[in-house]
């Protein structure tokens, strides 16, 4: 990293960073805490449909979430009091990740389930009202909760506790912070990352990886859904099974009862794949999660971009107006300039001119040092959290995919097992006959 007071461009973020320094972070926004989790019992208990005027007084139908709470020692205790609880819409819930994105950059900040149904497969409706997705929904957004609750930094935060607890009031609580104000623009963060000069190596890799991430991820969903649709057409065509095997057994004596029997499994196999996709939704769930997950964790390259960006912008300004100083002082001009050319024209300056002119440039340099230090600070400091989270990110990830993708398998070898079931069924009814 440059050093403060030199003309080369500052670079952060590749430098080694010590336990003592990581103490020594003065600004940590929160201070880590035991997680909400272990004190507070959350859960989105259910979800219900609701009428009525929108901010433009149209009449609109929305959903709410009923969301709970109780404190978790009196559950180890053995008492089981009436939770807490209040309602919010989905819109709330965008709201309270918004204000995180904005107040915890560094973190990687858990995702809000989908709005609106995607990969989805002929028979699974995309309608947002629907119930079955509805009810998925409900699941994300408790998960959301409990994800934010489980982080030592998030759960600690006091909007966070009064989303949960305070049905009103809420919103103004979270306006008065000023994290609009504070907010990126998506074409200010765009500008740094075509413009940043000496992007940091391990953030450029994060951020590669996220699109692969997201790439992959996509993917899997995209043949999930074509899959579903497949085998949800093989298991109803067994249903036709059933009904030729029961036509045939009503024209047969001594073949009829086994005939009708095995009639009856293959409707019982046609029937079982409701259940089985339904329980596939719930892991493509699981897979979304992290889909959208990338997208967080591109959140947090691009506000480090934004910070290396602003830091080689104040540097070169500090370099600039150090030359311009040294120019003054000894006359001559090193590159070409208005200012030589005005000088040429027009005569030289003063030395009184020349005397306030340097008065100046040495307050702007002052100006400029602390504001690199300060930026140089705050880059530093950004990486340390970042990094951090990070890696707590990445162990959860690999976590959760891998018990994901074995629930999934062992999923499908049961399904399997069932197919096998119902043909050794029909088996022993046609050796019945």
């Amino acid at each position: 990293m440059a050093d403060c007071g030199s003309e080369g461009v500052a670079v952060i973020g590749n430098t080694d960073i010590t336990d003592e320094e990581s103490q020594d972070n003065k600004n940590n926004m929160v201070p880590e805490g035991s997680p909400l989790v272990r004190k507070m019992e959350i859960s989105v208990a259910e979800a219900e449909k609701r009428t009525g005027k929108n901010a433009v007084n149209m009449q609109e139908t929305y959903t709410v979430y009923l969301i709970e709470t109780r404190p978790a020692d009196s559950v180890a205790e053995g008492h089981n009091p009436a939770p807490d609880s209040l309602w919010r819409r989905y819109s709330e819930f965008e709201l309270l990740r918004n204000y995180l994105l904005v107040t915890y950059p560094f973190i990687v900040v858990p995702p809000l389930p989908e709005k609106r149904a995607e990969f989805v497969w002929h028979k699974l409706s995309a309608d947002n009202m629907d119930p079955d997705f509805v009810e998925r929904r409900r699941i994300g957004l408790e998960n959301f909760l409990l994800r934010v609750a489980s982080h030592s930094v998030l759960s600690n935060d006091k909007i966070f506790f009064h989303f949960l607890t305070e049905e009103n009031g809420w919103k103004e609580a979270v306006f008065e912070t000023g994290f609009q104000a504070k907010s990126d623009s998506r074409l200010k963060a765009l500008n740094a990352t075509f413009r940043v000069k000496n992007p940091d190596k391990r953030f450029s890799e994060l951020k590669h990886y996220s699109d692969e991430l997201q790439s992959v991820t996509s993917q899997l969903l995209r043949v999930r859904a074509r899959v579903a649709d497949r085998l949800y057409g093989v298991y109803k065509v067994h249903g036709n099974y059933g009904r030729v095997f029961s036509e045939w057994s009503a024209i047969e004596k001594e073949m009829g009862d086994g005939l009708q029997s095995a009639g009856h499994h293959m409707d019982a196999y046609a029937a079982s794949i409701d259940d089985i996709l339904e329980e596939e939704e719930h892991y493509a769930d699981q897979l979304k999660e992290y889909l959208f997950y990338a997208e967080a964790l591109k959140a947090v390259c691009r506000k480090h971009e934004l910070l290396q960006y602003e830091l080689e912008t104040a540097s070169q300004d500090l370099a600039s107006k150090k030359q311009q100083q040294e120019e003054m002082a000894t006359g001559t001009i090193r590159t070409f300039s208005f200012k030589g050319m005005t000088s040429k024209l027009f005569g030289q300056e003063t030395p009184e001119q020349r005397e306030a002119k340097l008065k100046v440039l040495e307050e702007q340099i002052k100006e400029g040092e602390v504001t690199v230090r300060e930026k140089t600070s705050e880059c530093e400091e950004f990486v340390r959290n970042a990094w951090k989270d990070i890696e707590r990110f990445k162990e959860q990830k690999d976590q959760d995919l891998k018990d994901a993708l074995i629930s999934y398998a062992v999923m499908q070898i049961n399904m399997c097992k069932k197919g096998i079931q119902v043909w050794s069924n029909a088996k022993e009814c046609f050796n019945k006959m």
